[in-house]
């Protein structure tokens, strides 16, 4: 692995250690080129769900990925976190390093994170070489998000049982020019899944191209 230009010593005693196999090896033996897709949004606005529709075509195509999950990653690697703003930073702060692990093994990753605050993903995009962090903004009005809530999450924020709950309580800050813009208001799981493989083609970021689903109509495919 090669030493993130935005990598700094914890202390002077330390000195990174070059090995002989890199990034470019990895890829290579997979036949694709690495990337973190990270998926970002309000709560309820689809990132998990389109992150794993995109990932199960892609891993049944033969394509070798992995998917960081916001509050699975908080079952283990951040179960000491709050969501205080400091914690949401810290919780970023990980999941930004274990993506660059993965993405050096010449993985395709997806992480779906609300990730509210823009200097915390600017962060993670500096420690990647340039051209792999694709940022994919679920961009859902808060009003439709509020009458999803799957989870039941913004009632209980509403009644003051959740503190500190983007979009309620605490902000969100969305991204000004992300790569990809998903209006999963408007559009079906399907067409969701097909912009993002157009995007990931056009970038040569699948080696062999990728097969596009064939979505149904938008009454009978799969929403949001």
């Amino acid at each position: 692995m090669n030493r993130p230009s935005a990598y700094q010593a914890p202390n002077g005693n330390l000195v990174w250690h070059h090995h002989p196999v890199d990034q470019a090896r990895r890829a290579e033996l997979k036949g694709q080129r690495p990337a973190l897709l990270w998926f970002t949004g309000l709560s309820a606005s689809g990132k998990s769900t389109l992150a794993g529709a995109l990932e199960q075509v892609l891993t049944d195509q033969g394509y070798h990925t992995y998917l960081l999950d916001g509050d699975n990653v908080r079952h283990g690697l951040c179960a000491d976190l709050g969501f205080s703003d400091a914690d949401r930073t810290e919780n970023i702060r990980r999941v930004g390093q274990v993506a660059r692990l993965l993405t050096d093994a010449g993985l395709i990753v997806l992480a779906s994170f609300i990730s509210p605050f823009r200097a915390d993903r600017q962060r993670v995009r500096d420690i990647l070489p340039d051209g792999q962090f694709i940022e994919v903004f679920m961009d859902v009005p808060l009003d439709i998000c509020r009458r999803r809530d799957p989870k039941g999450l913004y009632g209980r924020a509403e009644r003051g049982e959740i503190r500190q709950f983007t979009g309620i309580d605490s902000p969100y800050e969305p991204p000004e020019s992300p790569e990809v813009r998903i209006e999963a208001g408007r559009i079906s799981i399907p067409q969701g899944v097909n912009q993002l493989l157009d995007d990931l083609n056009r970038r040569g970021l699948l080696g062999a191209g990728c097969r596009l689903t064939k979505p149904a109509g938008r009454r009978h495919a799969p929403q949001f």
